[in-house]
């Protein structure tokens, strides 16, 4: 009898439009080779430690159709980081401990072969720990917020990007009907990627994003340049994770057994910022959240998410671990885990798509 091979499959962090998409085309490419069988772990690594198991087998009825989907029918969480694992102590307090070591032989005592984490930054830097501790693990690049520098692009960016804007084009109507001052506030974390990409597509007046700290004078500047005895409007866009110069990221506490703050608000404090430093115009704010993670990937997303997928299979057939997908100079490759999670993906300010909103007029506030 031919021998069985077994694949491990997970999704976490953030869930990310295409994820679905990079399932279905490692489960299809798989099923080419006759001697492989496909499963996902339920709620990234959650799955495994369970008990029993949680585990969902990838087969052409669990896969078909999918890839038009949001979400990711494994589900996914941002809660069981195996590096610092949330345990609740008999008081009610959390404390964080490292699990990989167990997380790593408990894989391979399920009979596992090879591993793919599809995830963003912090999922990939578990895949480089759990390759030190000996596991066949190959990793997926998946971020709305475009932060990982070891490739060009993420899937799931672009279809943010696309909600944003449609939703930016719709305030640009209504500020301009109510003479407003109207700031859109979008996803990104510490990256700017996606305000800065929906200001150019957009037509923003104003773009504010982490990585260029504003002077809310000049922003008051920008807004009176374009108002005329009281008439005029101006559209806004700033990412979650910027902050004014000499100033702080507006963040609260995450929730409990999660290791990360939680970022939003921006929206509100630039606009208490303007009114106080006299802004006459009328101000209203729009926090699109976590709409720009839902819905069906674009084309593009789709193309690129199974593209990964089917990659990510291959490189499980070239024993390639220790490696990340990546998406460079329009071509699909790899690069070491260590590469992938060595540095962020940052909007630097002399980026070309900074100078050529300069170039249109559109301020940072700097």
């Amino acid at each position: 009898m031919d021998k069985k091979y077994k694949l491990l499959v997970l999704t976490g962090g953030g869930d990310c439009p295409g994820l679905n998409a990079v399932i279905r085309g490692i489960a299809k490419r798989a099923r080419k080779e006759k001697e492989w069988e496909v499963f996902g772990s339920i709620e990234a690594f959650n799955g495994i430690f369970s008990h029993p198991v949680d585990l969902m087998k990838l087969n052409r009825k669990a896969t078909a159709g999918i890839h038009v989907r949001g979400g990711t029918i494994l589900k996914t969480t941002n809660k069981g980081n195996p590096m610092k694992f949330p345990v609740t102590q008999p008081d009610g307090s959390i404390t964080f401990v490292d699990r990989t070591s167990e997380l790593a032989e408990r894989i391979k005592s399920l009979g596992f072969d090879a591993v793919i984490n599809i995830g963003g930054d912090g999922s990939q830097r578990i895949s480089q720990a759990l390759f030190q501790k000996g596991l066949n693990i190959i990793g997926v690049p998946k971020t709305i917020d475009n932060d990982l520098s070891a490739t060009d692009m993420t899937f799931g960016f672009q279809t943010a990007v696309q909600i944003a804007t449609d939703s930016f084009d719709k305030l640009v109507t209504t500020a301009e009907s109510h003479h407003r001052v109207m700031i859109m506030e979008v996803m990104g974390r510490d990256a700017g990627w996606i305000a800065l990409h929906t200001a150019i597509a957009g037509g923003a007046e104003v773009c504010i994003i982490p990585e260029i700290p504003y002077d809310i004078n000049k922003i008051v500047e920008r807004i009176n340049e374009r108002y005329i005895d009281g008439r005029g409007f101006v559209n806004i866009v700033i990412s979650e994770g910027a902050k004014p110069k000499d100033g702080t990221v507006t963040s609260s506490k995450g929730e409990k057994g999660s290791e990360h703050v939680r970022l939003g608000g921006v929206a509100y404090q630039l606009s208490k910022q303007l009114k106080d430093a006299g802004c006459k115009a009328e101000i209203r704010e729009t926090v699109l959240g976590h709409v720009q993670r839902g819905g069906s990937p674009i084309a593009f997303d789709r193309v690129l998410a199974t593209v990964f997928g089917v990659y990510a299979f291959e490189m499980v057939l070239g024993k390639k671990f220790g490696q990340m997908v990546s998406y460079r100079n329009n071509q699909v490759t790899s690069v070491t885990l260590e590469e992938a999670t060595k540095a962020p993906h940052f909007v630097s300010p002399d980026h070309y798509l900074v100078q050529a909103a300069k170039g249109l007029n559109i301020s940072f506030g700097d």
